[in-house]
């Protein structure tokens, strides 16, 4: 029988028998000792005085202990009704000596709402002391990559710790001099700033006219893009300890000018991939194609070049391959990796979000951003266009604990999935974030109503792709990740191809390949938790980071100075590839020391990083350097 049949509770119940149990019992004493004759009877000696009152005391205690045979009935109905009152009303018919005397619980002493809140901000106070010394953990770290690039490699493009050499692989002009500058400058460590702006104002003009061959994207973004950074924010401290401002904006466009003739000697608006810089000069790759990404991640920099120079030929050449990108058929928004600069067309139908494709789509909402008083608003659709294709097209879960990764289409709309994902991909959780809620914090954006549902939906996906990113650091005996991953999916499983770490939950989703298992001290997961934590504002990437960043000081760094990529994560000891990538002192670490600061260095309202961790303002019409 169901308990709401009943006309009323059992407590009801109990509570009724109860009362009336007692009250009979008064009424017998009443009626038995305090009629007239007994009243008479008992006052004339003192013996019956005493015998009233023993009586009296004993009904009293029989009152007092009395268990009510309710119980009996309440049982029965406890097994119908289900619910714990049945079992409970055995001792509601009576009160129970130890019930009446009981002492009231001991309850801790009350804290005054000062109290209370002097309580939080000293906890508050511990946490973030706790953060600032990681930070400096991060700093440290830089200093001791710096020193062995300085003492081993000063002047060239990277350094090769364990050989304690340096060696030029982008053309010449000192990269990781113009990539470090302006993580120095966040971090305050004047000494790098002088050094490395003491080689650049000395050094580079003569690199600038002397050198040959360079890639057009990669000397966009790590030295102009390095260059504009290293002005803007040199220019925004009076303390400077470095050369005048003028000479990193003197630089980018000496660089930029002879950058252009990729250009202006294409047929077509996608420019050529390489220059040769002396000769002001441009070729196509033997191939004669051009990359997606690298075509379409310069408008950044060259906007912000135009910006600060007056002159628009920069932005106007730049802003071209997006707009004839516009034009250009897709696949629910999604591009193809190559593109001819003779045709002006894509080539090929391999789609995929890691290498050769990745920027494309963190430049369509970064160059909006940059930007949102122009006319630019298609870039934002492109955009909210290409991540619906993400979403239906590439996005599918591991088995068999469902991590959310994104995959490929090698062969194009029509061809075969792949679960292959490129560690570069873990860009995206950080460019979801950012156009979900163009940087303000997810609170903020909640309480002023801006969000959509899509862009809430969004945000889930950039926190569920942040979790993979992570998981394919800790599925590895070493906690760094592979540089690409497969994934358990739809019956693509490879025994025997599992990271190393046996604790990890899961060991059976992710699937690293041997030819797949280095390491080059990447930053795309560490930016992804930089961005999220700052719009969350959940400390827990906070903790995947340090733990990533504990990882690379265990197994990278070199005693001598710098730290090294590694041939195999999945091994202990891991192999040593002994090589630092520019982008370890320009965006690795520098991710990590903003993921441990105060949301006001660098803000996200205030700035976009280019694709190689170079903040850029965000232009305004009435702000002006």
């Amino acid at each position: 029988m169901s308990s709401k049949t009943l006309p009323y509770s059992m407590k009801d119940v109990q509570y009724d028998n109860a009362k009336f149990r007692r009250r009979s019992l008064f009424q017998v004493i009443s009626h038995t000792f305090f009629t007239k004759r007994v009243k008479r009877e008992c006052r004339a000696c003192s013996t019956g005085k005493f015998l009233a009152l023993l009586m009296i005391c004993g009904l009293t205690y029989l009152i007092l202990t009395h268990v009510s045979p309710i119980h009996s009935i309440t049982n029965h109905v406890s097994r119908f009704t289900g619910s714990e009152e049945g079992d409970q009303s055995i001792i509601i018919g009576g009160i129970g000596v130890r019930r009446f005397w009981r002492k009231p619980p001991r309850l801790p002493p009350r804290l005054s709402p000062d109290e209370v809140n002097n309580n939080k901000s000293m906890a508050k106070e511990d946490m973030e002391s706790e953060w600032t010394a990681r930070q400096e953990s991060v700093k440290k770290a830089f200093i001791h990559a710096w020193s062995g690039y300085k003492n081993y490699a000063m002047g060239y493009d990277e350094l090769m710790p364990s050989s304690k050499r340096g060696v030029d692989g982008l053309g010449g002009l000192g990269a990781t001099v113009v990539d470090a500058l302006d993580t120095a400058m966040i971090m305050k460590l004047d000494d790098v700033v002088s050094e490395a702006g003491s080689w650049i104002e000395k050094h580079l003009p003569e690199r600038i006219s002397h050198k040959g061959q360079v890639n057009l994207f990669e000397t966009t973004i790590r030295v102009v893009g390095g260059l504009l950074s290293a002005y803007h924010l040199s220019n925004s401290n009076p303390t400077n300890k470095g050369p005048k401002p003028s000479v990193y904006l003197e630089n980018a466009k000496n660089l930029a000018d002879r950058l252009l003739t990729a250009f202006t000697s294409s047929p077509t608006a996608i420019p050529l991939s390489d220059v040769v810089l002396r000769d002001h000069t441009a070729h196509a790759a033997p191939d004669g194609l051009s990359s997606t990404s690298e075509a379409t991640t310069l408008q950044l920099e060259f906007n912000y070049l135009s910006f600060l120079t007056g002159d628009p030929k920069y932005s106007f050449e730049a802003m071209k391959v997006l707009e004839h990108v516009k034009t250009l058929p897709k696949f629910e928004g999604l591009v193809p990796i190559y593109v001819s600069p003779s045709s002006g067309e894509f080539s090929g139908g391999n789609i995929r979000l890691g290498s050769r494709g990745d920027s494309y789509y963190e430049y369509l909402i970064k160059v909006w951003l940059q930007q949102r008083q122009s006319n630019w608003t298609y870039l934002h659709d492109m955009y909210v266009e290409a991540v619906k294709g993400i979403k239906h097209l590439l996005v599918r879960k591991s088995k068999p604990n469902g991590l959310v990764f994104v995959g490929e289409l090698p062969d194009g709309i029509d061809g075969g999935f792949s679960p292959k994902m490129d560690h570069l991909v873990c860009f995206l959780p950080g460019t979801l974030a950012l156009g979900a809620t163009n940087g303000i914090t997810k609170a903020n954006a909640m309480e002023e109503n801006l969000l959509t549902f899509e862009d809430l939906e969004n945000l889930k996906l950039a926190e569920d792709l942040a979790k993979t990113c992570f998981e394919m650091y800790a599925v590895t005996s070493t906690g760094l990740a592979p540089e690409i991953a497969y994934f358990n999916y739809e019956g693509y499983l490879e025994d025997g191809l599992d990271g190393g770490n046996k604790t990890s939950d899961y060991i059976h989703d992710i699937v690293i390949k041997h030819a797949d298992r280095h390491n080059l001290l990447r930053p795309e997961t560490v930016e992804s938790l930089f961005i999220l934590y700052r719009i969350t504002e959940d400390s827990k990437y906070r903790e995947w980071g340090w733990s990533i960043f504990e990882a690379f000081e265990k197994y990278t760094k070199v005693d001598s100075g710098g730290y090294t990529s590694l041939d195999d994560v999945t091994v202990l000891p891991p192999r040593r590839r002994d090589k630092m990538e520019t982008f370890f002192l320009g965006e690795t670490l520098k991710y990590l020391y903003l993921l441990f600061s105060e949301n006001n260095v660098i803000p996200l309202t205030e700035f976009v990083f280019n694709t190689e961790a170079h903040p850029i303002p965000i232009l305004t019409k009435d702000k002006k350097e």
